[in-house]
């Protein structure tokens, strides 16, 4: 089954916006690798519909959970998600007007990221030494 289609406008098409964003990065030089397939497997798609990615999240149990999302990202359910299942010390963190696709590689919502994994890590290290 192929993933992407062959123009960002049908992408768009069929995704709206995150088709877009996809298409315009793993169907461009700017993230895409010559051996990517961009395909997935049949076989695999009743496996990732019925599979729950979420199950062994309370497992990271009191160790601190930093999550930085986009505010426009598509995905952004799937951190809220995991977030409520976590059990120790969480925080999410998030990058203004970035989508999900945009802290891949845009040093404007990289930058912001960044500087709040090395205050987390800072803090965090710290706490433990």
């Amino acid at each position: 089954m192929t993933m992407f289609p062959d123009s960002a406008e049908q992408a768009g098409a069929l995704g709206g916006e995150h088709g877009i964003e996809g298409f315009e990065y793993y169907c461009t030089p700017r993230g895409e690798h010559e051996r990517s397939a961009k395909t997935l497997a049949w076989e695999s798609i009743d496996k990732m519909a019925s599979s729950d990615a979420f199950h062994a999240i309370p497992l990271i149990g009191s160790r601190p959970l930093l999550q930085i999302i986009g505010e426009r990202a598509v995905t952004a359910w799937m951190a809220v998600e995991a977030h409520q299942r976590a059990v120790g010390p969480k925080e999410i963190h998030w990058i203004k007007d970035a989508s999900h696709v945009d802290l891949y590689d845009k040093k404007e919502y990289i930058d912001p990221a960044v500087d709040k994994l090395t205050g987390f890590f800072t803090a965090g290290l710290a706490a433990t030494a």
